[in-house]
């Protein structure tokens, strides 16, 4: 059974926006999102805890990434603005099952319970 579904990806040029969504089968107050490039290890983005309580950016995405989660549809979102050619990449959601105690580690291991199948991004320059 799938339990994390992403959408919202596709081809944008420099400078612009995309906003990520992933539609979970499950409530998760741990929650994350991920990307990979083709031939590299996937590396985390943004992570939050308890409803946005917390948030974790990566250096690379500060200031130009957000993320939110609607827990009335169990929704989680990333608004990318002021994108990049090496933004480039497929984009994962992840959410966690358990407490949200430890969410920080699980976002910086990438230990997440269940993965969507990922949504690619395309910035042109």
């Amino acid at each position: 059974q799938v339990q994390l579904v992403e959408s919202g990806g596709g081809s944008v040029q420099a400078g612009g926006s995309l906003s990520l969504s992933c539609a979970a089968a499950y409530s998760s107050s741990c929650m994350g999102w991920f990307r990979q490039f083709p031939g590299e290890e996937r590396e985390r983005v943004a992570g939050i805890a308890e409803g946005g309580r917390r948030v974790w950016f990566a250096d690379s995405v500060k200031g130009r990434f957000t993320i939110s989660q609607d827990n009335t549809n169990n929704t989680l979102y990333l608004q990318m603005n002021s994108l990049k050619p090496e933004d480039t990449a497929t984009y994962y959601c992840a959410a966690a099952r358990g407490s949200s105690l430890y969410c920080g580690t699980l976002f910086v291991r990438g230990e997440f319970d269940d993965w969507g199948q990922g949504t690619q991004v395309t910035v042109s320059s």
